[in-house]
């Protein structure tokens, strides 16, 4: 989908000009018909593109809510590195996966994966938990095991030493009570709820790589979005 979105802002697809088909998409991206299918539909919903029965898909140019910016806090954290926020490392190894993140993996319940937890600060107060899962073969020979914040996105760092393609985020929110820990590590009235958001990382084939964990104290923080009303 950036590919498609870069090259319709940079001109090489002026509004009004029918876009290749799925299948020469395919082609020329090496990645299967779900991935297109699901790029295409996002930028339609976003309105870079739009679908005439029978003819086509056709640029529409950059959207006006194109310059209203996302913020989704899984993206940011793949993304982004951690030196560039304050925070500590409180948990670095292997443990037994959580149901919830055991489903976002496709791994065997009560297996072990590999956890990187984050305590974010700001202005000298807790604000946020984040979790990086990943199965114990994807953090071998990385830096995660470091108790030093990575001075690049995990996202980056885990292209350079395994290899590995990120390719799109399925993302989840819920809202629950804290747990004794997460009150006492938040500073947090126990009785508060939490928002929780899950974005479970695939690559172009779909296959589960990670899942990033954000603990948000409903008290402290409020979620944005914007999007476009087909």
């Amino acid at each position: 989908m950036q590919n498609l979105q870069r090259r319709i802002e940079a001109g090489e697809y002026p509004p009004g000009t029918l876009l290749p088909s799925e299948n020469q998409l395919i082609q020329e991206f090496s990645v299967s018909r779900p991935t297109v299918v699901a790029a295409l539909r996002v930028l339609r919903e976003q309105g870079w593109i739009e679908s005439q029965q029978g003819k086509g898909r056709f640029v529409r140019g950059r959207p006006a809510m194109a310059s209203v910016e996302q913020k989704r806090p899984g993206q940011a954290y793949l993304t982004k590195a951690e030196a560039d926020s304050t925070g500590e490392v409180i948990e670095v190894g292997a443990v037994t996966v959580p149901n919830r993140v055991a489903v976002l993996l496709d791994v065997r319940p009560k297996s072990k994966v590999f956890v990187r937890r984050r305590l974010i600060t700001r202005e000298g107060e807790p604000t946020e938990l984040v979790s990086l899962w990943l199965p114990l073969e994807l953090s071998e020979g990385t830096d995660l095991t470091s108790g030093e914040p990575l001075r690049q996105g995990f996202r980056e760092h885990l292209q350079a030493r395994k290899g590995v393609r990120f390719d799109h985020i399925v993302e989840q929110i819920t809202a629950r009570m804290p747990s004794a820990d997460e009150v006492k590590q938040l500073g947090m009235p126990k009785n508060v709820p939490m928002l929780a958001v899950f974005g479970a990382v695939r690559d172009a084939s779909g296959r589960p790589l990670a899942v990033v964990e954000v603990l948000l104290p409903a008290d402290r923080h409020e979620l944005e979005d914007a999007y476009p009303i087909s």
